[in-house]
């Protein structure tokens, strides 16, 4: 059929048409990439379950000589390898693969720094770990726990502090101040924080490291532990507010790590994580919530800068089998069901510490 409109109106459709076509088509792209930005960017990385999956662990622990004693579970004799191939999957999205050279590149001439406890020194172990392996052949140095890659100006530190506020010891013996930071200095100019205390404030007997409280003048030889353990990070995250800027510092907290002391928890026959070689199934774990998870989630919703928590707990939870257990090199009297064997649980956390910093 010949069209009744002159060539160059013929044109001018066409060409209208195509532009029409095309600007749809821009349209849908751009919608698909924001829907797909924003479900990273408000995905939950912290509801989910755990799959088995034949690419993990992301790296190799014998080829990394980082790790303490106490975690390198293969070295000290434990002979099952399936609790090293379980990936955390996320409701409705997926928690980005880790890239360690990626990582380098984007903090090239960056500090980060882990404050806390023996779970912040296994967190930091971990990254150190799943860096090394990205670039293997890139020169290094490690001075206690300074760990640097030279070629990127990269630093990686791990600050032992148990309860992030003041131990002094004085003529009356060892006093917890729970409204005192004097090491807070130590933390100024560094580029990402990521903060922990939990486990040091429930002790007893021997393996208390502490003989009085002290809040303002006042002694205190025992009160709530709980109560305690909410004045201390308050304190903490009043320093924070008043001493930490955002655009040049960010901050984590890493929750609450559970431990798998009481097997009654998942198995009225199990006494503690000792021979558990897989992890809980589903997404909720039937054990007692961990009353330190409300303590740190309340002081924090009442903070005036941003800090980003490291909400671990349940997908940790669920990992009973994920323990030294008898595997730490000081024999099988020794019962570890605390700690994480590495490669292992750790490893997620700094995969979920990763992906919070692709999104800022």
């Amino acid at each position: 059929m010949t069209s009744i409109w002159p060539p160059i109106v013929n044109l001018c459709l066409r060409q209208s048409k195509m532009a029409f076509w095309f600007g749809l088509f821009l349209s849908i792209v751009l919608v698909a990439t924001s829907l797909q930005y924003q479900q990273v960017q408000g995905c939950d990385y912290f509801q989910g379950r755990w799959v088995f999956d034949y690419s993990y662990p992301i790296y190799n622990a014998s080829t990394c000589p980082f790790i303490g004693q106490g975690f390198d579970c293969v070295k000290n004799g434990r002979p099952d390898r399936e609790y090293l191939k379980y990936r955390w999957q996320p409701n409705g999205c997926d928690l980005p693969r880790f890239n360690g050279r990626d990582f380098l590149e984007r903090y090239r001439g960056k500090k980060i720094m882990f404050v806390g406890d023996s779970l912040s020194n296994n967190m930091w172990q971990s990254l150190i770990c799943m860096l090394h392996s990205a670039v293997p052949n890139s020169k290094y140095t490690i001075s206690q726990t300074t760990f640097s890659f030279s070629e990127y100006g990269v630093t990686v530190i791990f600050m032992k502090n148990g309860f992030l506020v003041d131990v002094v010891r004085e003529r009356v013996g060892r006093v917890l101040k729970l409204d005192t930071i004097s090491t807070g200095k130590l933390w100024k100019g560094v580029d990402v924080l990521i903060f922990n205390t939990n486990h040091w404030w429930t002790h007893t007997g021997r393996s208390k490291t502490w003989d009085y409280f002290q809040i303002g003048n006042k002694l205190l030889k025992e009160m709530d532990r709980m109560a305690a353990y909410k004045i201390g990070l308050t304190t903490w995250a009043k320093w924070i507010d008043a001493n930490i800027h955002p655009s040049q510092t960010k901050v984590f907290f890493q929750g609450v790590s559970p431990n798998h002391a009481n097997g009654s928890e998942w198995n009225p026959k199990a006494r503690n994580c000792r021979a558990e070689t897989k992890p809980v199934k589903g997404s909720k774990y039937p054990g007692p919530k961990n009353p330190g998870e409300d303590v740190v989630k309340s002081v924090l919703s009442k903070m005036a800068k941003p800090v980003y928590l490291l909400d671990i707990t349940l997908l940790t939870q669920l990992r009973k089998d994920g323990h030294p257990s008898t595997y730490t090199g000081r024999g099988i009297k020794f019962v570890d069901c605390s700690h994480w064997c590495l490669a292992g649980v750790p490893d997620t956390w700094n995969e979920i510490l990763h992906a919070a910093l692709l999104n800022e």
